[in-house]
């Protein structure tokens, strides 16, 4: 097999694993930090030459806008618990609810072809947010009307973190395509 057509498989290969890492987003797992790692290594080993390969300033592109994803789901998360006034507990708990939620919302929704996983997968880690918050507000001391308006915040804000960070995502993996089959950037 030619160098070129091993070069055209690896680059498949590797937007559909940054399709995978994209995906595991929705259930609050590192997926845009995947996509970077996947995508310094594959410079690594097919460098920007011959109109093929990946630059590093997509490299740099990409990992910019992971980070700019983590602080739209950060500004989200916490603009949304923090404005009702909760506490580090109730945020912690959100965070661990959330992950919980989108795992177990994603084995839900597996008897709806697709999108059930996905959207149970969402749903879950907003529902997970909303318990985890209300579990430590109410665990300080707040009364049930407090507990409430700070898990009702932390839902809100997951949904637009989680939101947020998967159109970045989305804007990651066609960074990636152009990159890898255009020779953008």
């Amino acid at each position: 097999m030619s160098s070129e057509v091993i070069y055209w498989i690896w680059s498949a290969v590797l937007v559909l694993c940054v399709v995978a890492a994209w995906f595991a987003t929705l259930f609050s797992l590192p997926g845009n930090w995947v996509m970077v790692l996947l995508i310094v290594v594959f410079a690594m080993f097919y460098p920007e030459a011959d109109g093929r390969g990946v630059g590093w300033l997509a490299v740099a592109v990409i990992a910019g806008l992971a980070v700019f994803g983590e602080l739209v789901e950060f500004a989200a998360g916490v603009a949304g618990a923090a404005k009702e006034g909760g506490s580090r507990r109730g945020m912690l708990l959100a965070i661990v609810g959330t992950v919980v939620g989108s795992i177990l919302g994603a084995i839900v929704g597996v008897p709806i072809p697709i999108v059930g996983p996905i959207i149970a997968a969402v749903g879950g880690g907003a529902l997970g947010a909303f318990v985890g918050a209300y579990a430590g507000e109410t665990w300080k001391g707040k009364t049930s009307a407090e507990s409430i308006a700070v898990g009702k915040a932390a839902l809100i804000g997951r949904l637009l973190g989680t939101m947020g960070k998967l159109i970045i995502g989305a804007m990651m993996v066609v960074v990636t395509a152009l990159a890898l089959f255009v020779g953008w950037l």
